[in-house]
């Protein structure tokens, strides 16, 4: 790999929000978080997709799940539930909320990479990562993707990020707001690492976006539109 200049880790979303686009565009390397316990709350398995027209108006897209160890199970461990339902059901839903869009053609490709996706495998890891890195590529990112799970961290929440973003040979960690009000930066400094805050981009900001899966920028706005409106550094030179 050569040498990388910021990482993230995130754990793999389902369609994920544009907050988390923008914070993974940004980086040169996303560690895919595959190996902490499950939260059934969160956006791993599920996606909000906000209406065309009232992007405030918002209905989950969840992938039912098999948990092998319960609520103990690590998110690389579950497995689809039922990935035909799944297959129709998210075939039905999207093109209902944005199929009459004026970018449909370039959001109907997303989808049917993860559509693929599910009838290709049974991970939901698998499924989510790849709706992430299908909205990436469109927006021109290059960067590599590694799994934690394959990578050499300690326990503590803050000590694995910094260990993390030292295994793929990063200076940089960038922590989205969220990670913001726990993380500590010592085992960053102890390390020789930095840790940068970028903020969201505006438009996750307006009414309804905050929640919302990114497939309403691509479908409203296109790829071009999206990479406008998420900030000008977003996507990494390299």
């Amino acid at each position: 790999m050569p040498e990388t200049l910021s990482c993230a880790v995130h754990q793999p979303n389902l369609f994920p929000r544009l907050s988390t686009l923008a914070k993974l565009a940004r980086a040169d390397v996303w560690v895919v978080l595959d190996d902490v316990q499950f939260n059934a709350r969160d956006y791993q398995h599920r996606a909000r997709l906000a209406a065309a027209a009232d992007p405030e108006a918002q209905r989950w897209l969840t992938v039912p799940v098999h948990r092998p160890r319960g609520r103990d199970s690590r998110i690389g461990e579950l497995r689809l539930a039922d990935p035909a339902a799944t297959h129709r059901t998210m075939s039905r839903l999207v093109r209902q909320y944005y199929g009459r869009c004026a970018h449909w053609a370039e959001t109907g490709e997303i989808v049917e990479e993860v559509l693929a996706a599910l009838a290709l495998n049974e991970h939901l890891a698998v499924v989510a990562e790849v709706s992430v890195r299908a909205m990436l590529h469109r927006l021109g990112w290059r960067g590599d993707v590694l799994r934690s799970s394959e990578l050499p961290a300690r326990d503590g929440r803050s000590e694995r990020l910094a260990d993390l973003t030292a295994a793929v040979g990063a200076s940089t960690y960038l922590c989205g707001p969220g990670g913001a009000k726990y993380l500590s930066e010592r085992p960053f400094l102890d390390r020789g690492l930095q840790v940068r805050y970028p903020p969201p981009p505006p438009l996750s900001r307006a009414p309804g976006m905050r929640t919302a899966s990114a497939l309403w920028a691509f479908a409203a706005r296109g790829p071009a539109g999206v990479r406008d409106a998420l900030a000008t550094d977003c996507v990494p030179a390299r």
